[in-house]
Parts: C-alpha cells; structure tokens; sequence
C-alpha cells in the first residue's frame, strides 16, 4: 500500500500542533522532579525533529537525574509519551556552558564515541556520570583536546555497520549505568 504525501497545509498543520505540544510540555517541566538515579544525559546539537523525544522517554524509563539539550530548537513531544514533561530539562547554547555546569556539581563527563578503545561494558562509571551524545551524523559539536577530562567510551559492536541509532545508543549507556549501579546498591 502506497502511502500518499500531505499536502503543504496538512504538513504545517502538523508542524503547528507539534509546536503546541512542545510548548504545553515545555511550560510543565518546569514541575518535572529528578529520576531516582544521578546520571544526566547531555544532548549535543541533535536534530530536533528524530531522537530527541525518544531519548527523553528512555531517561524517564531508567530514572534520569535531568537531560541538558544544548543548541536544540523545539521538537515534537509525542514519540516520548509524556516524558518531556516528567524529566528536567536544561538548556544551553553551547557545550562550554553545560560542560562548566556539571565540572561544577562534581559530575563525570563521558562522551559515546564509537571507535574508541574504552568499552562501556568494562568501564566502571562513576555515580555522577553525564553521558554526552552528539549530532546524528556530525557527532559532537567541541574538540575533545579542549576538554582533557572528558573520557570516552563505545559500545561493542560486532556487525559490519558498526553504527547504531542515537536513542538506542542512549538506551544502551543508560542501561548499562543502572546496571552496575543498582548491582551495587542490592549488595
């Protein structure tokens, strides 16, 4: 079954009532209270309209502490069923300022970066951890050399692509970060 194209009023009827939910959801996080968990997912410069959304809807599945989105315009809320409005949300026009926020409340910045020695699966994080995730296909938005106490880490991959999703990304890190957190907390 073919799917037939909108048409130019339906699209930015759609565009419009994306707005709306955006900014109704927006307005109600302010009232949104942190996870049971300490770690911050940082959103460098992703596209608003793909990831976001989902992202917030798997912080809020894992118990976030707060999602820092830096340089996004609105983005429709819906994939994230409610979630935008139930997890804290920091905006900042660049990584600098996000970066200098976390520095100063004792957090660990690691970024995802596919390709780099350290796995996930075998790096212990710390309970302060702030994972950052960049653009879908630029990746991050800073020079890592400007910033020498972010490390880094990837997750394993064993197909030929060695490429995945950026929520599903994000799901995996906040995963694993539960994982060994609430390992050591049932001790």
């Amino acid at each position: 079954m073919l799917r037939q194209r909108k048409n130019k009023r339906e699209r930015r009827e759609e565009r419009d009532q994306a707005l709306l939910r955006y900014t109704k959801q927006r307005q109600r996080n302010v009232l949104a209270k942190p996870g049971v968990h300490e770690f911050i997912v940082v959103l460098d410069q992703m596209k608003a309209g793909f990831n976001v959304a989902k992202i917030f809807r798997s912080a809020e599945a894992f118990g976030a502490h707060e999602i820092h989105l830096i340089n996004i315009g609105p983005f429709d809320p819906s994939p994230g069923k409610g979630a935008f409005k139930k997890v804290p949300a920091r905006f900042f026009d660049s990584f600098d300022q996000s970066y200098r926020d976390l520095v100063n409340r004792g957090y660990q910045v690691v970024l995802l970066q596919g390709g780099c020695d350290r796995q996930l699966t075998t790096a212990e994080l710390a309970k302060k951890s702030a994972f950052v995730l960049g653009h879908e296909e630029w990746g991050h938005s800073f020079n890592l050399d400007d910033y020498p106490e972010v490390s880094s880490v990837a997750i394993p991959q064993y197909g030929q692509v060695e490429s995945l999703n950026v929520a599903v990304a994000a799901s995996i890190v906040m995963y694993e970060y539960v994982r060994q957190h609430q390992a050591k907390a049932n001790l």
